[in-house]
C-alpha cells in the first residue's frame, strides 16, 4: 500500500479516521471471525479472562486488571495494540499524534492553517501507539501529562502560549493504548489529575488551561492487597473503567508446565543434549501449586508463575553442572536436582509466619510434597513388592548429584522390581534417563515411608 505524504494524498485516498475504540472493536471482530489467536503467548485463560477481555473491547470500555503478581496483567494489555491499525497517519512533527483531520495540538492546527492540503504526513506503526508507566508514589502530573519547557520559554514564548508545553505520557499516547500498572500506588491527586484529563479533556498546566480531547484506550492493573496496604483507587477514576477483570494463576498442571516450557531461557549447550521428563516438569507444577495453598507462605501477596519458570530453569542449570562434572552429554535432571529451587523460591515468596521457622525448611518439605504427590499420581507402593524383597535380601542403591548415570544402570540390573516402573516412565535411550527414572522411584518409596534414606558426603543410601 502506498502511504500518503501529504493531507491532500490523505484525503484522495479515501482514508477515515475512526475513534481508537472503535478501530480495535472492528479489528477484533475481524480476527474472531478469521479464527486467529488474539493473544499469543496467554496460557490458561481461554474461558476465563479472554472472553471478559473481548467483551470489554466490544463494549468499548476502559480496563481494570485486578491479581496478583505473575498473572500476566501487562502483557494482555501489551497485546490489546495488535488489535490496531498497522499504520496511523499523523501530522507531521506532532507531539501528539494530530489526526490530520482533526487536529488537537496548537502546533497541528496552525500546521494545517498555513499549509492547507501540502500539509506533510507521517505514518505511525502500531508498535509505537502503546504507552506504559509503572505507578510509583513519586510520580507527577508533569510525567503524566506535561509541563512548561523552560527551553522553549527562553526562546522568547510567554507561558501562556500553548507551543511551551512539553506533553507527558498519556498525551503522547493519544490515539493508541495507554497502561498503568500497580494504579493504587498514584498518588491520589495523580490519579485525580489523570481522570480530569479522561473525562473533562482539559488540564491546567501552571495555572494555563489546555483543551485536550485526547483519544485514548486506558488499561490499569492493579493487586487486590494493594487497595488495603499501601493506596487505593479512587472511586471516580475506577467507575470511568468499564470493567474490571479479575485475573487468575494456572489452574492446572498443565498450564503451568506450558508456561514454564514457553518463557523459560534456552541456550546452545555444543554437544550436551538436555532432556527434561514430563513427571521432573510436573514435580516443579506441584510445588508452585502447594505453595499457593500453603498456610505458611502469604496468599495475599500470591505466589507468581515466574516461581515454576525459574525453578524449571535452576533444575536444568544443576543438571547441567552435574553432567559437566561427570563428563556426561547426555543431561536428564534428577530429584537430587531438586535442592536448586530453594534460591529461585525464596526470593519470591512471603511467609505469614515469624519467628524461628526458615523459610528453607518450609521449600523443603514443599519439594518433598511435590515429589510425593506425583509418584502416587504415576504409581501405587502395591507394584513394589519384588522390589522390597530385593532390599530385604540386603541390597541397597547409592543416589545424589555426585553417582554417574551408569551406576545407576548397574544397580538396576540387580533388582527386578524397578526394571518395570523404569520402564512405565519412559525412561529409556540413555543411562541419564534411567538414573533419573531410579531416583524418582526410590525417593517416592522413601517419601511413602517404605524406603529408608541415610545422606552421608552427598551421597543417599536407600535401603530397607
Amino acid at each position: 500500500m502506498t502511504l500518503a505524504k501529504t493531507l491532500g494524498e490523505l484525503r484522495e485516498s479515501g482514508y477515515r479516521s475512526r475513534p481508537v475504540k472503535a478501530e480495535m472493536r472492528r479489528n477484533l471482530i475481524e480476527k474472531i471471525r478469521a479464527g486467529e489467536n488474539l493473544f499469543p503467548g496467554i496460557v490458561g485463560y481461554e474461558d476465563t479472562v479472554i472472553p471478559q477481555v473481548e467483551n470489554a473491547i466490544l463494549s468499548g470500555q476502559d480496563i481494570i486488571f485486578l491479581g496478583e503478581r505473575g498473572q500476566a496483567k501487562s502483557r494482555i494489555a501489551r497485546s490489546l495494540v495488535n488489535l490496531l491499525d498497522e499504520w496511523m497517519p499523523v501530522v507531521a512533527g506532532s507531539e501528539i499524534n494530530d489526526d490530520p483531520f482533526d487536529p488537537i495540538s496548537m502546533f497541528a492546527r496552525q500546521t494545517i492553517e498555513e499549509r492547507g492540503d501540502n500539509t506533510p504526513i507521517d505514518w505511525v506503526h502500531r508498535d509505537q501507539r502503546y504507552g506504559e508507566k509503572l505507578a510509583t508514589p513519586d510520580i507527577t502530573i508533569a510525567d503524566l501529562i506535561g509541563e512548561i519547557d523552560p527551553i522553549k520559554v527562553a526562546e522568547g514564548r510567554y507561558l501562556s502560549d500553548e507551543l511551551t508545553i512539553h506533553y507527558g505520557l498519556v498525551p503522547r499516547t493519544n490515539r493508541g493504548v495507554f497502561c498503568i500498572n500497580e494504579l493504587p500506588d498514584l498518588a491520589e491527586r495523580i490519579q485525580v489529575g489523570l481522570l480530569n484529563i479522561l473525562e473533562e479533556r482539559d488540564v491546567q498546566i501552571r495555572g494555563y488551561r489546555v483543551r485536550l480531547p485526547l483519544d485514548i484506550y486506558i488499561v490499569a492493573s492493579a493487586n487486590p492487597e494493594d487497595y488495603t496496604n499501601r493506596g487505593r483507587i479512587i472511586t471516580p477514576l475506577k467507575d470511568r473503567c468499564g470493567s474490571e477483570i479479575r485475573t487468575h494463576y494456572p489452574l492446572t498442571h498443565e498450564h503451568e508446565i506450558s508456561i514454564m516450557e514457553q518463557e523459560s531461557s534456552a541456550y546452545e549447550d555444543g554437544d550436551l543434549e538436555i532432556t527434561v521428563p514430563s513427571y521432573i516438569k510436573e514435580i516443579l507444577a506441584e510445588l508452585t501449586h502447594l505453595a499457593r495453598k500453603n498456610p505458611d507462605v502469604s496468599q495475599r501477596s500470591g505466589v507468581s508463575v515466574r516461581v515454576s519458570i525459574c525453578n524449571y530453569e535452576n533444575v536444568i542449570s544443576n543438571a547441567v553442572r552435574r553432567s559437566i562434572r561427570l563428563r556426561e552429554k547426555q543431561v536428564v535432571p534428577r530429584v537430587s536436582d531438586m535442592p536448586a529451587v530453594i534460591a529461585s523460591t525464596a526470593g519470591k515468596i512471603e511467609l505469614e509466619t515469624v519467628g524461628d521457622t526458615k523459610e528453607e525448611r518450609i521449600i523443603e518439605k514443599m519439594i518433598q510434597g511435590a515429589v510425593l504427590a506425583t509418584f502416587n499420581r504415576y504409581f501405587d507402593v502395591t507394584d513394589f513388592e519384588d522390589l522390597f524383597e530385593g532390599f530385604e535380601s540386603g541390597l541397597h542403591v547409592e543416589a545424589g548429584e555426585s553417582v554417574p548415570s551408569m551406576k545407576y544402570v548397574s544397580q538396576v540390573a540387580k533388582f527386578d522390581g524397578i526394571k518395570a516402573a523404569v520402564a512405565k516412565l519412559q525412561a529409556h535411550g540413555s543411562p541419564a534417563s534411567v538414573a533419573s527414572a531410579v531416583e524418582f522411584v526410590l525417593e517416592g518409596l522413601h517419601l511413602n515411608k517404605k524406603l529408608n534414606k541415610d545422606r552421608t558426603h552427598g551421597v543417599a543410601r536407600y535401603a530397607r
